[in-house]
């Protein structure tokens, strides 16, 4: 079923990840450098640097992972 010269998708999932998780956690970092003038609740948890690091390092292990690199 599995072809040599194909590429994983599970690949091309840990690089959206990885682009997800970068810009999720860049807007967390900005959230927290300069805070909204009307604070939204439970905003002191800072979810979007929570969740974006949660997804770059889920992207990274994919990436790792499943590369094409690696394969051979």
């Amino acid at each position: 079923m599995h072809r040599p010269n194909l590429i994983s998708i599970w690949f091309f999932v840990g690089v959206l990840l990885v682009a997800y998780g970068l810009l999720i956690t860049g807007a967390g970092l900005y959230g927290l450098f300069s805070p909204p003038a009307r604070p939204v609740v439970l905003g002191e948890l800072h979810a979007g640097i929570w969740w974006g690091g949660l997804l770059l390092a889920l992207g990274t292990v994919y990436t790792v992972k499943f590369s094409p690199r690696r394969q051979k």
